[in-house]
């Protein structure tokens, strides 16, 4: 029925709790609900588990843009590509964004072209690489939420404190209240309420999504993302919104809570601050991103490299907005599974591995005829 995978934390993969929590959900809706989640895993779980299909067809699960890779414009990868193309770089950066096409190639072919590119997770790994290659600017591209900037924040300010001079960021993270904000104030706005993403607020806390539940009088479920964890989010979600009531509950209490990690926090803006970022499929959001302080820019590799001319125009056809706001699913797009796909990705949400087409693509691309 569920199709649920094995996993180190069965209790919340155990099928006769899922049949119970959907059972709960059939009661408990009484009309047609949007509820968004904004997290890669729990896009994942929903598709992976069948999940989506054996909800009441009166709850349209939205899949927001919770997946910061696939949100990054073509142009950040090809500014990517032409660093590590430089004779003097040491460019480094975790699998996935090896994989990204920027306009004419990825970075894979720019490493098969005999250019030093490596697969590195940690930044912090980089230190060591920058201190054993004084010749060399050591390059660390990287792309995630608070999760993973808490580690770039903590990489550059060792590197200031130990004196490492060519160890660079090239850094576009995203923070995920700002762009809910954006999409919650559209006029042709269709969600009503809202999975918080569990990882990031055991990190963040709760207050940007208290804001976020206060302003538009939504209610906000910081989730985790199990197959139990997700259902339980969406029960809440759902009587809450059928009691008329708003704020923010916790599903995640064995890892989340309202405080968060203030130490992480505290180092994060000590290196970073809030700034726009550009979101592919969504134009330009104020405050959505994270970029490097004015006193670290000497670790900023945007302004250590020549910027590059613009990239090319998305596809025309592509339908991600759509997409993350609610308003349609990847199997309405005529392009989804012919021309779009992993291997040959027309828009956002196929160009990450977390993204919703493609992970539609892969648990679901029967749907596309």
């Amino acid at each position: 029925m569920f199709g649920v995978i094995p996993s180190a934390q069965d209790d919340y993969r155990d099928e006769k709790t899922l049949e119970r929590l959907l059972r709960k959900i059939a009661a408990t809706i009484t009309r047609p609900w949007t509820i968004m989640e904004v997290c890669g895993d729990q896009t994942q779980v929903l598709l992976e588990n069948n999940l989506t299909e054996l909800l009441p067809s009166e709850l349209n699960i939205a899949h927001g843009p919770g997946c910061p890779v696939a949100s990054v414009p073509v142009r950040v990868f090809d500014r990517a590509i032409a660093i590590a193309k430089q004779p003097d770089v040491l460019f480094c950066a975790p699998a996935e964004l090896l994989r990204i096409p920027g306009s004419t190639c990825d970075l894979l072919e720019v490493k098969a072209s005999g250019f030093d590119v490596r697969v590195v997770y940690s930044s912090m790994d980089c230190i060591a690489l920058a201190r054993a290659n004084a010749d060399k600017k050591v390059v660390f591209f990287n792309v995630g939420l608070e999760t993973a900037a808490q580690m770039d924040a903590l990489a550059v300010w060792q590197a200031r404190r130990l004196g490492i001079t060519n160890f660079l960021l090239l850094s576009y993270h995203a923070q995920i209240p700002p762009v809910c904000n954006s999409i919650f104030s559209r006029a042709d706005n269709v969600v009503h309420g809202l999975l918080g993403p569990g990882q990031v607020c055991s990190l963040t806390g709760f207050d940007q999504y208290e804001e976020l539940s206060k302003q538009f009088q939504i209610p906000v479920v910081v989730t985790g993302f199990e197959p139990v964890d997700v259902l339980e989010g969406i029960l809440k979600c759902l009587s809450m919104l059928e009691a008329g009531k708003y704020g923010v509950e916790n599903q995640y209490r064995r890892a989340a809570n309202k405080a968060g990690n203030p130490e992480a926090r505290a180092l994060i803006y000590e290196v970073f601050e809030s700034a726009e970022r550009d979101w592919r499929g969504l134009g330009a959001i104020p405050l959505s991103g994270l970029r490097l302080k004015p006193e670290f820019v000497l670790y900023d590799a945007f302004s250590a490299f020549s910027p590059e001319a613009e990239a090319l125009q998305e596809f025309a056809g592509c339908i991600s907005q759509d997409i993350w706001r609610g308003l349609r699913k990847p199997t309405d797009c005529p392009s989804f599974g012919r021309g779009c796909k992993p291997d040959s990705p027309l828009g956002a949400t196929m160009v990450s591995s977390d993204g919703t087409c493609a992970a539609y693509y892969k648990y679901r691309k029967q749907e596309a005829s």
